[in-house]
């Protein structure tokens, strides 16, 4: 057997444990942010149908994500974050409450070629409102997204 030789794929993350806690610290100030604001968490899952991803943007899209196919179906990993949440809405939207704020941190997939600040995985921070048709909120996203956290949240030295 040939001897192999560790490697992490081009554009995708592998993070020493330091950088990693501070991801996490990151991500926890967003969480506790979006939440303060009346956003509740949601995960999607990172594999979705490919129809269901290719559903608006078909083309450009198409040669953005990773496609496989698994016996019968045909599978993607996602590459934002914002079609799943349409799904999402779909399928559950006679169980919601309108306007549904939500927001999701998660990992997305790109399969284009990695070069200097473009990766093939990173992780999205999306925050959403879905309205029903009856909504106005004019700029209410906006309001939620300060330049600094509360100081009832800002850790020290991240945001100072």
């Amino acid at each position: 057997m040939a001897k192999m030789t560790p490697r992490t794929l081009s554009g995708f993350m592998e993070l020493l444990p330091a950088p990693q806690q501070q991801m996490e610290r990151i991500m926890e100030i967003l969480r506790k942010t979006y939440s303060l604001y009346g956003f509740t968490p949601l995960d999607t899952p990172v594999i979705e149908s490919s129809e269901v991803l290719l559903a608006k943007a078909g083309g450009e899209t198409e040669k953005q994500i990773y496609r496989f196919q698994k016996g019968d179906s045909d599978l993607s990993l996602r590459f934002d974050l914002t079609v799943p949440l349409a799904k999402y809405v779909a399928l559950h939207y006679n169980e919601l409450s309108f306007p549904f704020r939500r927001y999701q941190i998660g990992k997305v997939y790109r399969g284009e070629r990695a070069q200097r600040g473009r990766f093939r995985e990173f992780y999205q921070a999306d925050i959403d409102i879905i309205g029903d048709g009856k909504l106005d909120i004019t700029n209410e996203a906006e309001y939620c997204i300060p330049t600094y956290p509360p100081s009832s949240i800002r850790p020290s030295p991240l945001w100072d």
